[in-house]
C-alpha cells in the first residue's frame, strides 16, 4: 500500500497508531478508576452516573471543535490545545479536594478524548480513504491500551486499595508524552498545495460545506454510531462497578473483567482488520450486529462466573469492528464534506451521553442490575440500524452498476 511506501505517510501511519494506543489508556482509564474514587469519596451511583456523562459531554464538544477549530486555526494547534486536557485532568483528580473539580476533570478526559479520536480517524482517513483494514488497525491500538491499564491497575493496587492515586499520576506523564508526539506528527498532506486547491475550490466548499445532511447515508451512520456508542460507554463505564456491587465476581476479578473485554475487542478488531481483506465490510457488520445482542444476553442473565466471562468475551469479540466498519461505509462522504465527520462523531457521542445516566439513574432507584438491562434496548435498535446500513449500501451500488 502507497502508505507504507511514502516516507511522509508512514511516520503519519506509525505515530498516529502510537498516540491512539496512548488515547486507549487514558479515556478508558476512568472506568477502572470510578470503583476507587467513589469508595474513597463516598460517591451516589447518580453522581457517578452523572461525571461518566460528563466525560462523554466533553468528548461530544470537542469532537466537534476538533473538527471546525482547524479551519480557524489549523488541525496542529488544535489537537495540541484539546490534549494538555489530559494532564491536566489526572493532575486535578489527584489533587482536587471537592466534587466540582472532580466533575470538570471527567468533562477535561472527554475533551482531550473528542479531539484525538477526530484527529486520528481523519488522518487515518486521508491517507487511506475507506480501507476498513487500516481504520479497524487503528481502532486495535485504542484496545491494546485500555486492556493493558486495567491490569496495570490491578498490579499496582493488589496490596493496597489507596495505590490508586500513582496509577494516576502516571496517566498525568502519559499525557504529556502523548502531546510531545503529537506535535512531531508530520502534517504535509494537508498543506501540500494547499492556496492552489482553495483557489479552484472555494466557491465549491463553501456551496457543499453542509451538503452531506441530504445524504442519507449520513443519518444512518450516524444513528448506527449512536446507538453502538450508548452500548459502549454503559457497558464500559459501568461494568466494573456493576460486578463489584452485586457480588457477582469479586472485586480483582471484577477490575480484570475490563482487561478480558478489551483483549477481545483487540482480537476482534485484528480479526476484523484481516476478515475485511477477504470477505465484503457488508457481510461481516450483521454478524457483529447479531452478536452484540446475543452476547450480551449472556452477559447481563449470567450468575455464575464461566457464562459470565464467555458472555463478556463474546460481546467483546462482536463490538469490535462495528465502529471503524460503520465509519468506512461513510469514508467517502467524510472525505467530500469537511464537516462531516464533525457532525456524525458530534450527534453520535449523544449516546454515550445519555446511557451513563440513564443507568446511574435507574441504579440509583432500583438497582444497578436494572440499570444495565436498559442497555439491551440500545443494542437491539443498534443491530435493526446495521441491517438497515447495509441494505442501503448494497441497493446504492446496485443503482450505481445499472
Amino acid at each position: 500500500m502507497n502508505l507504507l511506501t511514502d516516507k511522509t505517510k508512514k511516520k503519519q501511519f506509525i505515530m498516529t497508531y502510537a498516540v491512539f494506543l496512548a488515547n486507549g489508556m487514558l479515556a478508558l482509564s476512568i472506568g477502572s478508576l470510578l470503583p476507587f474514587i467513589r469508595d474513597q469519596r463516598g460517591l451516589d451511583y447518580a453522581f457517578c452516573g452523572l461525571i461518566v456523562s460528563l466525560h462523554s459531554v466533553g468528548n461530544l464538544i470537542s469532537g466537534f471543535m476538533a473538527g471546525a477549530l482547524p479551519l480557524w486555526i489549523g488541525r496542529k494547534k488544535s489537537i495540541l490545545l484539546f490534549e494538555l486536557f489530559f494532564p491536566l485532568s489526572f493532575l486535578i483528580i489527584l489533587f482536587g479536594n471537592n466534587n466540582f473539580l472532580l466533575a470538570f476533570a471527567f468533562f477535561a478526559t472527554g475533551l482531550a478524548r473528542g479531539a484525538s479520536s477526530n484527529y486520528c480517524n481523519t488522518k487515518i482517513n486521508s491517507i487511506a480513504t475507506g480501507v476498513a483494514w487500516v481504520l479497524n488497525g487503528l481502532h486495535a491500538m485504542f484496545a491494546i491500551g485500555a486492556f493493558v491499564f486495567p491490569l496495570l491497575l490491578m498490579l499496582i493496587t493488589k496490596d493496597s486499595g489507596e495505590m490508586w492515586v500513582w496509577a494516576c499520576g502516571g496517566l498525568m506523564i502519559l499525557g504529556v508524552i502523548t502531546w510531545i508526539i503529537y506535535l512531531l506528527i508530520p502534517e504535509a498532506d494537508e498543506t501540500k498545495n494547499a492556496s492552489e486547491k482553495e483557489n479552484k475550490a472555494e466557491v465549491k466548499e463553501k456551496t457543499d460545506l453542509f451538503g452531506f445532511f441530504k445524504e442519507p447515508l449520513f443519518y444512518i451512520c450516524t444513528g448506527t454510531l449512536f446507538f453502538y456508542l450508548c452500548a459502549e460507554q454503559g457497558v464500559i463505564g459501568w461494568m466494573i462497578t456493576y460486578f463489584k456491587d452485586t457480588g457477582l465476581l469479586p472485586p480483582n476479578l471484577a477490575q480484570v473483567t475490563a482487561s478480558i473485554l478489551w483483549v477481545m475487542i483487540l482480537a476482534g478488531r485484528l480479526t476484523t482488520a484481516y476478515a475485511s481483506t477477504k470477505v465484503k465490510k457488508e457481510n461481516l457488520l450483521p454478524a457483529m450486529g447479531f452478536g452484540i445482542v446475543a452476547f450480551f444476553i449472556v452477559l447481563i442473565l449470567s450468575k455464575t462466573t464461566l457464562p459470565i466471562v464467555i458472555g463478556i468475551m463474546g460481546f467483546g469479540f462482536s463490538m469490535a469492528g462495528i465502529y471503524a466498519t460503520t465509519v468506512s461505509f461513510a469514508g467517502e462522504l467524510i472525505k467530500k464534506y469537511s464537516l462531516a465527520w464533525s457532525f456524525i462523531l458530534t450527534t453520535a457521542s449523544f449516546g454515550s451521553i445519555l446511557m451513563p445516566s440513564i443507568i446511574g439513574l435507574i441504579a440509583e432507584n432500583i438497582s444497578i442490575a436494572t440499570g444495565m438491562a436498559t442497555i439491551a434496548i440500545a443494542l437491539v435498535i443498534d443491530m435493526l440500524l446495521i441491517f438497515t446500513l447495509v441494505g442501503y449500501i448494497k441497493k446504492h451500488r446496485s443503482t450505481e452498476n445499472a
